[in-house]
């Protein structure tokens, strides 16, 4: 059947992609447990086995753009241990009209740990994001998850002038809601970052939520002090930490990413982040 006018067409070439990853425990190995992959997302688990699987999503798209859908289920069965990471940046490109959604769920079962650490998303100028990610954690499951946003590549003399940022996190233990946020960025976006309550002008951001965590993980990140090349901030609430990075640049985020991380780990980063 033909195609019958241009909003169609448009629809027709867009990327959808889905991952489903689940893993479990046998004899204190985490192996996969089913998987599934559609369109141009892939998944990935190069290492070798042991009691934490690693495993990188791959967008075989190159990037996305407006009115690309992705969506990624992870559940992480009881007593395995997954961290979660993508074979590079993933780049937001300028659209028209449609806004790019991407939609993850995160579930980890009782004595499982996830740790969710993707490489950074870079926005371009006019980009629109929008971004779900739910999570529904056991009682005694634990979980690391960070997130950063470049806006423009500085390196190539970008720079993010307007676009749409929407960011809904929704974080569940035991069934109870724990932690929510919302980042909403929309329209003149240098206008806002430039603000001295924002980022004072700086194009990188962090977010780190760390479940359980409570003063000693605060403490631990505030004595990496003067190695930070941006700034960081860092607090515990109720059974969980989170930590806040504002950097000029992405080069500099990822160096005190790389710092936090690593400590609130206390194991190696997956090898792409070192690369």
């Amino acid at each position: 059947m033909a195609l019958k006018n241009s909003d169609e067409i448009f629809a027709a070439n867009r990327s959808v992609g889905r991952i489903v990853l689940a893993v479990k425990t046998m004899a204190g190995t985490t192996r996969r447990a089913r998987v599934r992959e559609q369109g141009a997302l892939r998944v990935r688990c190069p290492g070798p086995a042991g009691g934490e699987l690693e495993a990188v999503v791959v967008n075989t798209a190159g990037g996305m753009a407006g009115g690309d859908r992705f969506e990624l289920d992870i559940e992480v069965g009881p007593g395995a241990r997954l961290v979660v990471t993508t074979a590079a940046a993933e780049k937001i490109y300028r659209t028209l009209e449609p806004d790019t959604n991407v939609g993850v769920k995160l579930a980890v079962s009782a004595g499982g740990e996830l740790a969710w650490l993707p490489r950074e998303t870079i926005l371009f100028d006019r980009a629109r994001l929008r971004r779900t990610i739910d999570v529904d954690l056991a009682a005694h499951a634990r979980l690391i998850l960070a997130e950063a946003v470049i806006f423009g590549r500085a390196g190539m003399g970008e720079r993010v002038a307007a676009g749409l940022l929407h960011d809904r996190w929704r974080v569940r233990r035991g069934g109870r809601l724990i932690y929510a946020e919302t980042v909403r960025l929309d329209g003149e976006i240098a206008a806002t970052l430039a603000e001295p309550a924002a980022t004072k002008s700086g194009v990188a951001i962090a977010t780190v939520l760390i479940v359980p965590g409570d003063e000693g993980t605060v403490a631990a990140v505030r004595a990496l002090g003067e190695q930070f090349s941006g700034e960081a901030g860092a607090s515990a609430w109720n059974g969980f930490a989170t930590v806040r990075l504002v950097a000029a640049d992405g080069a500099a985020l990822c160096r005190d990413l790389v710092a936090v991380l690593g400590v609130l780990r206390g194991a190696d980063l997956p090898r792409l982040w070192l690369n």
